[in-house]
């Protein structure tokens, strides 16, 4: 088991998750903020012309 915590894997798995656990934080938008949605609710059918 200490081999496996000194492992090279081991130390680029906790790393990358650390990473990744700072910038989920970080990159979070504010709460009250309200984000438009990305697409409309009514896609224009290119079948019906």
């Amino acid at each position: 088991m200490n081999l496996f915590l000194k492992s090279d894997l081991f130390r680029n798995f906790l790393g990358g998750f650390a990473i990744g656990a700072v910038a989920m934080f970080a990159l979070q938008p504010d709460e009250g903020q309200a984000h438009p949605p990305v697409a409309s609710q009514q896609i224009e059918s290119t079948t019906s012309r």
